[in-house]
């Protein structure tokens, strides 16, 4: 029997130098693929040491390992967006691109051409209907109907970042360490010697690093500063420049008139380069809009309903908040809908535009889109 063929995404951290082995154990014939899309040079950025540990890891475990340079295509399609959202005052979510655009869509189109018959990450999440010792010990993927489901580790889950993958992805995706707890991860790592396994979880955005955000803006966008705005539309302070800002942010902004209570971002005007500033009951929604609508099954018969008690997440690791999603104004069914309206049961904070709401079923994730 001919071996399953897998280009493992292998960044030289602890979770993908684990699927990398589990794979390898599993029977697979694995490639580890290192894939460069950031200036290793750059502030913040810990790409060379992330490379030498991804070959230390490859070598030790006797698999080939690869690389790609993504930096142009990580500029133009997860770059460009982040600064053109920037400017247009809304809150971007890179790492939902990146993992659309680079790890699931470039690696993955250079991972079937070039013979692979899937990709693996150390992603924390879970594609339902094949269990892990399934795909470990094959036949992979036997059920035609993929589902993606939040990872058995509830602080590490990822699976917010990842509800623009379609069953055209998800068939070709392995989650080797989704039904794993970091802790479990980091015990196999270190059982099997792997050189990963007390490093530090990687932070800031993907590809880049641990970087300042407000400096990188900075970098790329003139910003100056400008008026704080009170909800009646009164100056009352003064901003760095409207593009720094998020919804619900409560720091980094100067007000001449004490108010008592906290204050709060809750609108921003890059054109006017204002910023309106309330209290904690002005910043809460429960209701909003969401377009850009991606659904991980279409097909899926409860999205033939024009409404949905669903539970919605609208931050990485955030509450998953019970409510319901309906197709503004028509019966048009769920699945053939460009914007929805978001109903939660409670108020939520900092609702932000720009940000991902993501609508689940208990674990399962059924789809989302960009608030607006």
């Amino acid at each position: 029997m001919k071996k399953i063929k897998v280009a493992v995404g292998l960044s030289g951290g602890v979770d993908s130098s684990v699927a990398l082995l589990l794979l390898k154990e599993g029977g697979f014939f694995v490639t580890g693929v290192h894939m460069r899309c950031w200036d290793y040079d750059a502030p913040g950025c810990s790409g060379n040491e992330d490379k030498s540990d991804a070959i230390k890891v490859s070598a030790m475990l006797e698999r080939p390992l690869m690389d790609l340079n993504f930096e142009k295509e990580y500029k133009e399609r997860v770059l460009k967006y982040f600064f053109s959202e920037i400017r247009l005052g809304r809150t971007p979510n890179p790492d939902v691109v990146c993992n659309q655009e680079i790890k699931f869509g470039l690696f993955l189109d250079w991972a079937l051409k070039n013979g692979f018959d899937y990709v693996a990450t150390g992603h924390y999440a879970l594609i339902l209907g094949v269990n892990v010792a399934e795909y470990l010990s094959g036949p992979v993927h036997q059920n035609p109907t993929f589902t993606l489901a939040s990872g058995a580790d509830e602080a590490k889950d990822q699976s917010y970042f990842l509800y623009r993958l379609g069953q055209k992805e998800l068939k070709h995706i392995l989650f080797p360490i989704g039904h794993l707890t970091k802790q479990e991860v980091r015990i196999i790592a270190k059982e099997a010697g792997l050189p990963t396994y007390d490093k530090l979880d990687s932070t800031g955005i993907c590809f880049i690093g641990d970087i300042d955000v407000k400096d990188f803006i900075k970098s790329r966008v003139k910003v100056k500063k400008g008026k704080v705005l009170d909800i009646n539309g009164d100056e009352i302070g003064e901003h760095e420049g409207a593009e720094l800002y998020t919804i619900g942010q409560r720091h980094g902004f100067s007000v001449s008139k004490y108010t008592g209570l906290p204050l709060y971002v809750i609108k921003k005007d890059t054109k006017a380069n204002t910023i309106t500033v309330g209290f904690g009951k002005d910043v809460q929604r429960k209701n909003f809009e969401v377009s850009d609508i991606s659904w991980v099954n279409k097909k899926d018969k409860r999205l033939n309903l024009s409404s949905l008690k669903c539970s919605v997440r609208i931050r990485n690791l955030g509450e998953k908040m019970p409510g319901a999603i309906s197709v503004l104004g028509t019966k048009t069914p769920l699945s053939n809908a460009s914007s929805l309206n978001v109903e939660l049961d409670d108020y939520a904070l900092s609702v932000a535009p720009g940000q991902s709401a993501v609508f689940y079923l208990e674990d399962v994730v059924l789809g989302g889109g960009v608030i607006r």
